[in-house]
Parts: structure tokens; sequence; C-alpha cells
């Protein structure tokens, strides 16, 4: 299949599931191609726990994309999450004492290098560096400082830390499944790109990405983000709250919660049955789904009420004038915006993945919302490789080219 235009990878390595979204992008946008999904078993909380098992749920995602995208997949932006996360901001103060004082890219070089000038513990690595705002001479809210006249240039920066040994398991599982790693992404991050627009992250906005073994957090103001965090809490808690509240098996539990859950239990009319399986060979069982929902609410109660904890925590609620975004496979459950609603006293909305075109129904899902986040992120990045790194076959390359240079020295 002949292509116009560069392929962009994005791959969602998340803790109930394996997701590989390939777009194409063109003159007119990101268009999706492929998306190729399996299901992940070595992660636990959005960590790497086996990476065996992990790389061959990321080779059955990645083969089913290249089937329905009809190319062969070799690099991919990767997304990252887990507890191990922590986001912090930071400043940074130089003196501009160039020609007519004018600030040049250099300039904005040296204060982001203050700015990042922050002790981390030896097994912490820096996965971004995002500026939030420059202030020249004590005029806040600059954008894009380059060209303007000050003596004084500072700059206010979210730093993300991930654990070292984190990142790079993920990245190892990437590449063992043979894909190059050309960036590793924050998920919230990445969900943004895809389901916020321009004016909610201006007026203030919360975006939660309700996963399976995470809840991820990211809270923009003023059109840049302030604050990221996540939580160890996910959908698979709920799915083994209904295991044990049901007596049921795990992979039943999963299948009743996404046919009937229900997060909010005044949303149920009527006398709606469902058909429980039971273990040890015993006949299933009807019960109510106002009982099921009974068992679903506290569980996502108690996930919102920490996102909106974490918020406040940050300082940031009375800043919030667009209101909350939900997304992640979680949040398509039936009452989670009426719910989140209740909880943050704020208008809420489901994040749908946007911003793309070609084959976007395959992805119109809350679900793919990492996933698509990932590619629109690549879009934005296509020269940035970070993580690359030489296969074992360029590297003796590299070794016999470099042997061949020295004897031709001496010849």
């Amino acid at each position: 299949m002949t292509r116009r235009g560069e392929l962009v990878i994005g791959l969602d390595i998340g803790t109930t599931k394996i997701c590989v979204i390939v777009a194409e992008v063109t003159e007119n946008g990101v268009e999706i191609v492929g998306c190729g999904i399996s299901p992940s078993r070595g992660l636990k909380k959005g960590i790497v726990v086996n990476i065996d098992v992990t790389v061959e749920s990321i080779k059955q995602a990645v083969e089913a994309a290249e089937a329905m995208a009809g190319v062969a997949l070799d690099s991919a932006f990767v997304g990252i999450a887990g507890g191990h996360i922590k986001g912090i901001n930071s400043r940074g103060v130089i003196a501009i004492s160039g020609k007519n004082q004018e600030i040049t890219q250099s300039d904005v070089d040296r204060v982001i290098e203050a700015a990042k000038a922050i002790t981390l513990p030896a097994d912490r690595r820096v996965i971004h560096v995002i500026p939030q705002e420059f202030i020249i001479d004590d005029q806040g809210g600059v954008k894009e400082p380059v060209g303007m006249s000050g003596s004084r240039l500072e700059a206010e920066i979210h730093i993300v830390t991930g654990a070292v040994a984190s990142a790079e398991n993920i990245i190892k599982c990437a590449t063992r499944a043979g894909l190059e790693v050309r960036d590793i992404v924050l998920q919230p991050l990445a969900s943004s790109e895809a389901t916020l627009t321009a004016d909610e992250k201006e007026l203030g906005v919360i975006l939660i990405d309700i996963g399976g073994g995470t809840t991820d957090i990211a809270v923009f103001v003023d059109g840049s983000i302030r604050h990221t965090a996540v939580l160890p809490l996910g959908g698979d808690h709920l799915t083994h709250d209904i295991a044990i509240g049901l007596r049921t098996p795990p992979q039943c539990a999963e299948q009743i919660k996404r046919q009937y859950g229900c997060a909010l239990a005044s949303l149920v009319v009527g006398e709606d049955a469902v058909e429980v399986p039971s273990v040890g060979g015993r006949k299933p069982r009807l019960l109510s789904r106002q009982m099921l929902c009974e068992i679903v609410q506290p569980r996502m109660v108690e996930i919102l009420t920490y996102a909106s904890q974490e918020v406040k925590r940050a300082g940031l609620m009375q800043q919030i004038a667009a209101g909350v975004v939900v997304t992640g496979g979680s949040s398509a459950m039936t009452g989670v915006p009426e719910l989140a609603e209740q909880i943050f006293d704020l208008p809420v909305r489901l994040g749908i993945p946007s911003g793309v075109g070609g084959l976007k129904e395959v992805v119109s899902s809350p679900m793919h919302a990492t996933g698509v986040g990932l590619v629109l992120y690549g879009a934005a990045h296509l020269n940035q490789h970070r993580f690359s790194r030489p296969s074992e076959q360029s590297l003796v390359d590299k070794i016999i080219k470099r042997m061949r240079q020295w004897f031709s020295d001496f010849l």
C-alpha cells in the first residue's frame, strides 16, 4: 500500500489492554489507518511485572494493527503511567545581556535549563518538561518570549518524573516487540491531546482518565498544564468488587460490568435482572441490576473523590471554569459523568477522541483516548527520537565500519 504521508504509531500499554494505533500524517491532518488491540497480562497498576508476557501482548496488538493498516510497523510513541509518576512545578530565572536585550531562543533554552535544575533521586528520571508561562521583567502570561525585549526572563515549567526502572521496562518491552521507542509520553498528557479543546485548557479544566489499573489526572489552566497525578485505582478494582460481591469469576465480572454496570444507582429504572454465572459448577443466578449498581457506585465514588481531593490539594479547584472531562475505558459506564458532577459540583462531559480522520469510527470510544492522543502527540513531534536504541546488528555494523576506517588510514 502506498502512503503519501509519514506514519505515526501510538502504543498504549495499559493494565487491561494493549492498543496500537496507526495514523498517517497528511496535508489534511492526522488520519487513522489501523488499530490493534490485545489483552494485557503483564502489568499491574500501570507497571510492568512480567516482561515476557507483556512483549507477547504487544506483538499481538502490533500484528493486528499491521493487518488492518497494511504496513509494517517499526517505531512508536509509547504511553507511560503508574503510581511512580510525579509532577512538580518549578521556576528558573536568568538575566538577558544580549544585543538590545532582545530575547533569543538561546535565552529561552537557558531559562528552561535553570528551571530544570532540581535535585532528583538517582532512581528517578525526567519524562517531560512542559513550559507553562514566561515572565519578562515581572510581566507574566507570556507564551512566546523570543523577539521581545527585557532584562530579566523567568520561566515556570511543569516537570514530570518517573521511576527509572519502570520507564526502562516499558522501553525494553516495546523494543523486544520490534518497535523503536521514539518517545515515552505521560498518558494523561496524551489523552488531553485527543479529548480537550483549546478553550477548555484556557478556561481551566480537569481531565480524569479512568483506566484499568490507574486513574490519571491532568489539570490545565490558562492553556498550560498545571498539575499531574496518577492514582493507583481503576476499572480493575470495580471488576474485583463485582467478582467478590456477586461471587462470580473475574472474567464474568468484567463482562457484567461492561454490559450492565452503572455508576449511579438512581439511574436504574425498573427491575432489570442480570444473569450471574456462579463458581464451582453451580447454576447461574438472576440478580437485580440495582444490586450490581450498589456494588459499583461506592468504588466509583472513591475514585472520583480521590481525584477531587488531589485537585484541591494542588490549590487549583477555584481556577476550573470549564469543568471536568472524564475519559478512559471505565468512564464509558452509564452514570459516570452524572456521578462526577455530584462530586465535583462542576459541569462534566465524556471525553471522546477527536481531531483525527480516516477510520475515526474505529477509535471513537473513551477507551482509545490515550492511543489517539499518542498519535496526535507524535504528529506534533515527528522529528523527536529521545529513546532510540541501536540494535545489536547495527552496533556490529558500526564496529566493522570503524575498523575499515582504521585499516584505510594505514594503507
